[in-house]
């Protein structure tokens, strides 16, 4: 195996969730044999950190759903380097080691190829077929007119998101005038596109002064950009960026003055809040699954048991919807009784319905996308009112704002699914 495919060696877990063990998996029998996860993300580069943040997320999960000892996982790390044709190799080389479930999420054209893949590879080779399970990627017609049997996905995808994130523009009367920017492929593109849309039902006396797409993680110096943004007047910014792509995005922001709000996707973590610092309180909104501070005792003890488990606070970047991804993954296992039907496993998933710690998704079998509910949440400092967790150590975290259920989030699909 190569240096990129190390396996992942996963610890005994030094955490107590017991009492918070999913109902289906308390009393179910042992799936024999071991299903191989390959996770293939950054692991070098300009978004290294999203895909080591991923990584320890999803061991987690693996971790806690291997304890129960009613099925078995064994997960493996394979680095794309941020590259569509690293990725492709690695896929490759996840099939040669044995994976039948492929983990990504971090880039929509990483996903789109390795969909394309999949496919492929399932059509030519019905004895080593895979499945992928996407917690990211979220440009909308990868469950639309793009939509696999063989690809499920786990994130609110990006109209979803913007509609969230528009349940809180609608009574923002200050803004007059707002300015999209993003990255140029295509869920840059579609966070763009669906942001006007939107706007022009829901706020049509907010002008769009500016709309503009730049290089995915080749950016090193946003301060032109943010130059821009600022003498645009626009009242507020709304961006789909992730990564460094938005940490260098609000820190040149911050640098040349600008006062506007932030309406994010990802603004609450892997460096922003740190980055942004007062400038960024009650200014910076992101829209999620889950936030820290949603003020439910379940839920305070699942970002406690997290903190147990890594307590370093630059490792801080938790998902509640990549645990219950790999809890969905479980209990499909369990029903279909083999780690070798890929087949069956993945009509059991298009069914699963899974809970944990109060946090409740189903998968609409239509389209492969993942029903939850979302969360806005607004930059304020640790301490304030609703902000009992900070991000990262930074001294800033996210109160919740807006809680959308998941009937009021749920989006309409295109998809005509072909089966097997």
């Amino acid at each position: 195996m190569t240096a990129t495919s190390r396996r992942l060696a996963l610890k005994a877990g030094a955490f107590a969730l017991g009492a918070c063990l999913p109902a289906w998996a308390l009393a179910n029998a042992r799936v024999d044999g071991v299903l191989k996860l390959a996770l293939i993300e950054s692991m070098s580069g300009p978004f290294a950190n999203t895909g080591e943040a991923v990584l320890r997320n999803i061991a987690w999960a693996v971790e806690r759903v291997n304890q129960r000892g009613v099925v078995k996982l064994d997960l493996q790390r394979f680095d794309s380097k941020g590259q569509n044709e690293e990725a492709l190799s690695a896929l490759r080389a996840a099939i040669d080691a044995g994976a039948r479930v492929i983990l990504q999420g971090n880039s929509s054209a990483t996903a789109s190829v390795l969909i394309e893949a999949i496919n492929k590879h399932n059509e030519r080779e019905p004895d080593k077929r895979v499945l992928f399970l996407n917690y990211s990627a979220v440009e909308p017609s990868l469950t639309n007119e793009r939509c696999s049997f063989w690809h499920f996905r786990f994130d609110a995808h990006a109209n979803m998101r913007i509609a969230a994130l528009m349940d809180v523009i609608r009574e923002d009367k200050a803004l007059k005038g707002v300015y999209l920017i993003g990255q140029d492929y295509s869920f840059g593109q579609a966070v763009l596109r669906e942001a006007r849309e939107q706007l022009a039902r829901q706020r049509p006396d907010v002008k769009v002064l500016a709309q503009e797409l730049h290089p995915v993680g080749r950016v090193k110096d946003f301060a032109p950009y943010a130059v821009k943004i600022k003498a645009s007047g626009a009242q507020a910014v709304i961006t789909g960026n992730w990564g460094n792509d938005l940490t260098l995005l609000v820190k040149a922001a911050r640098d040349v003055g600008y006062e506007g709000m932030f309406y994010t996707f990802y603004g609450n973590a892997l460096g922003a809040p740190a980055a942004l610092g007062d400038a960024g309180v009650g200014k910076v909104i992101a829209v999620a699954d889950w936030l820290p501070n949603v003020q439910t005792a379940e839920s305070e003890a699942f970002y406690q048991s997290f903190r147990k488990r890594f307590p370093k606070p630059q490792d801080d970047y938790v998902h509640m919807r990549m645990q219950l991804m790999i809890e969905a993954l479980a209990q499909a296992l369990e029903q279909a009784g083999s780690v070798s039907d890929v087949v069956q496993i993945a009509r059991k998933l298009e069914h699963a319905d899974v809970t944990l710690f109060g946090q409740r998704g189903v998968m609409r079998a239509a389209d492969h996308q993942f029903q939850q509910s979302l969360v806005v949440g607004m930059m304020e400092r640790v301490g304030s009112p609703g902000v009992k967790f900070d991000v990262e150590g930074s001294g800033y975290g996210f109160r919740v704002i807006r809680q959308i259920s998941a009937y009021k989030a749920e989006q309409p699909t295109t998809c005509k699914m072909v089966r097997p």
